[in-house]
């Protein structure tokens, strides 16, 4: 066992490695490369076009587009990255005839008869088609198969973290949580002294605030204004906002007023990277102005996060404003990797604690 433990992903490193060469290798012969084309000539299909030209080692030769419609067609995207070859039927043709080798449909749900008609007369043939689900490719979250007894079900919206992965972001958690927990003490300790010093009310600032699944978690911050608001309706911090204090500014602009919050990590409320937590009040506005607003509840809460460390953060006078913030969450939450956290990680050291929006 333990020889298979590190012999393992040793061998499948170099295999991979010399699969991958001499794939690319292989593929330098354009003989060697099937044809391939896509029925639909729409947004989507031109990314689809986009990933198979710029990505050789696919082994696909993009040969067009089929539509019924042609490029004069005002529903025909002005920029397509390769010429409309034909009609629906001209495409079965091709593919009864073994003209191409395989064929990615990309038609929009509404066009669930006319997908049916095609499979139905390209079942005349072998050629391999494939459909791109692109009715909601745009709403996937993490997209994944999973079995219901002897049913299969594609999850649209989902967390990353299940299996290995939760396991993995335990770990890192508790791991690099309690490492800087140790050596943020004694600034922590200073800093409370300081906050008792120089005006009345508690050191910490808590806040309920929702976290994974869109369940209430308290939040623990140093308090930096001269109010602990947590109600219905909870205004934002502004420029020279008169509630802030002398050393809250100060705690707020270098972002030390959040370093508490790595209890909420160790609890296992939060997590050192994710979507920032707003305040209830927050999120019951913005989840009435903004599609799939809820969705970062999907994951827990973070210290810091991708949209964070790209200036995304403090106030938010515009929707969009917001809206950014959230697409920056949800892009994180697609494409989450322990690799990514940790990169985030070290960037917020440099990007991530002064802000010019951070008041």
């Amino acid at each position: 066992m333990t020889l298979w433990f590190f012999l393992m992903p040793t061998l499948l490193i170099i295999w991979r490695v010399i699969a991958c060469r001499l794939r690319s290798q292989y593929f330098k012969d354009d003989n060697n490369l099937q044809s391939v084309a896509i029925l639909g000539a729409n947004d989507i299909s031109n990314e689809i076009a986009d990933e198979i030209i710029n990505n050789r080692s696919l082994g696909y030769r993009f040969v067009g587009f089929y539509d019924d419609r042609d490029e004069t067609d005002e529903r025909t995207p002005n920029d397509l990255l390769g010429p409309i070859i034909g009609s629906f039927d001209d495409a079965v043709t091709a593919a009864s005839k073994g003209e191409i080798g395989v064929l990615y449909i990309s038609l929009p749900l509404a066009a669930e008869v006319r997908i049916g008609l095609l499979l139905e007369e390209l079942s005349d043939s072998a050629v391999a088609v494939h459909i791109i689900p692109n009715f909601f490719i745009y709403n996937i979250l993490h997209a994944r198969w999973h079995t219901i007894g002897s049913h299969q079900a594609l999850s649209i919206y989902d967390t990353p973290f299940y299996g290995a992965g939760s396991l993995l972001k335990k770990v890192e958690d508790m791991f690099i949580g309690s490492l800087i927990l140790l050596l943020i003490s004694l600034p922590m300790l200073v800093i409370a002294l300081a906050i008792k010093m120089t005006s009345r009310g508690p050191v910490l600032f808590k806040q309920k605030r929702y976290g994974i699944n869109g369940r209430e978690l308290t939040v623990y911050k140093f308090r930096s204004m001269t109010v602990c608001d947590d109600g219905d309706v909870i205004k934002q911090a502004e420029k020279n906002d008169a509630r802030i204090t002398p050393l809250g500014a100060f705690l707020r602009r270098t972002s030390l007023d959040e370093l508490p919050q790595f209890f909420n990590v160790l609890n296992g409320s939060m997590s050192i990277v994710g979507p920032r937590p707003h305040a209830i009040a927050h999120n019951e506005e913005y989840r009435k102005k903004i599609g799939g607003y809820m969705l970062r509840h999907m994951v827990k809460p973070g210290i810091t996060g991708w949209a964070q460390i790209n200036g995304l953060r403090g106030e938010t006078r515009f929707i969009e404003q917001m809206e950014k913030r959230i697409d920056y969450d949800l892009y994180y939450i697609r494409n989450w990797s322990l690799v990514w956290d940790i990169k985030i990680i070290w960037l917020t050291i440099f990007k991530g604690f002064v802000n010019k929006n951070a008041y």
